[in-house]
């Protein structure tokens, strides 16, 4: 006698390839997945349910999913008007073809273990793609079942599941844009706490794994707490989005300016039930503005310092002319008089020199010039380095 746990089970095959024309004869899988049940099912009556004709069809008219009924071989005895929908065969066409002809990849040995493993009156649930009458094919969902009457009979139950199988799809890849996105995603709950993060914000976090900031929370990573505050508020409010450039601490302690994104997650009853976050590390953008302003930086000083030598060089080279005059007509036979004549010419002659260097600048450096105590005593010591 089978016990109750013998019958708490139901088998899944599925023959389900990557795409419907690869071959599946190596690519069978079988799991056993438990469903709870107070105890085993009661065996059907010997006594034949369609012994009543009317009732019998009722009842298979009756069920959602196109069924069809085999017998032991597999071979199709009786269908309902949903089979002939799905598959395009009226009932008498049906009845002179066999399960395997109507599923993708199924072969003898398929139904021979389906009714080993219905032995023990499990389920067996298919996932396959059938035929149609055109030889166009359509994901479905099987639920076999052996009908133990006077004469055993399998019931397959098909279900279409084309729109399944393409949400499933979307799903899958949505999932794999998320996970590949170079910015940083994560999902959270009510309260801020991490359910989902993808790779790339887990880097950007410096964690070790994605998994690792799963249970986080999103109050943790901002400086200041009065920031998670306005964006909790800001999404319970009537827009429901929040953006914003914060600074985030990173576990080493080093601060980084993000730019957030947020939104609320709501289920399909529009209800609020976590929200989602984009994370984009703008340490590349700085560093790109502060380099850029510093070579606009440069380009204004070294305009200004052209503009310097420009008008510093006319009066220079009229002070160096009218020094030469001056030292031809005046005959001193004073030393102090000579010296300063001769001091005030190098000294044009020098002040010549720095003005064809300054004009010659093409980076803008500075230097220190003065120091106190070995130290500088602030960027106002800093002149152009010449």
């Amino acid at each position: 006698m089978s016990k109750a746990s013998d019958f708490s089970r139901t088998v899944r095959i599925d023959l389900i390839p990557e795409t419907p024309s690869e071959p599946v004869a190596d690519k069978r899988r079988v799991v056993m997945a438990s469903i709870p049940r107070s105890g085993g099912p009661a065996p059907l009556s010997n006594d034949r349910d369609n012994t009543e004709g009317g009732r019998y069809t009722a009842l298979l008219e009756s069920i959602y999913d196109a069924a069809l009924i085999t017998d032991m071989d597999g071979n199709v005895v009786d269908a309902n008007t949903r089979a002939c929908e799905f598959l395009l065969w009226d009932k008498d066409a049906l009845r002179e073809r066999s399960i395997d002809s109507l599923i993708s990849g199924a072969e003898r040995s398929l139904l021979s273990e389906i009714v080993r493993n219905l032995e023990k009156q499990r389920f067996v649930l298919l996932q396959a793609y059938c035929h149609r009458r055109d030889d166009s094919l359509f994901p479905s969902e099987i639920a076999v079942a052996r009908i133990r009457t006077d004469e055993d009979r399998l019931g397959f139950f098909i279900r279409d599941i084309t729109l399944r199988r393409h949400a499933e799809e979307m799903l899958r890849t949505e999932h794999n844009a998320i996970q590949n996105a170079a910015n940083g995603i994560a999902i959270a709950n009510l309260d801020g706490i991490f359910e989902y993060v993808n790779p790339a914000f887990a880097q950007m976090m410096e964690s070790k794994d994605q998994s690792y900031m799963i249970g986080d929370n999103i109050r943790d990573l901002f400086e200041g707490r009065g920031v998670a505050d306005e964006l909790m508020q800001s999404l319970r409010g009537e827009r429901g989005s929040w953006s914003s450039e914060v600074s985030a601490e990173m576990p080493s302690g080093r601060v980084v300016a993000l730019e957030v994104m947020a939104n609320c997650n709501r289920n399909s009853d529009g209800e609020i039930v976590g929200f989602v976050f984009s994370f984009t590390d703008l340490s590349d953008r700085k560093r790109a503005e502060a380099a850029q302003r510093e070579v606009e930086r440069n380009r204004v000083m070294l305009e200004t310092l052209g503009t310097a030598c420009h008008h510093l060089g006319q009066p220079a080279t009229l002070l160096m002319g009218n020094l030469s005059l001056l030292r031809e007509k005046v005959q001193a036979d004073d030393p102090l008089v000579r010296e300063l004549l001769q001091s005030s010419a190098d000294a044009i002659e020098r002040l010549g020199d720095i003005l064809h260097k300054l004009n010659q600048v093409n980076e803008y450096r500075t230097t220190t010039y003065m120091e106190h105590a070995g130290k500088t005593l602030g960027e106002t010591t800093n002149i152009l380095d010449i």
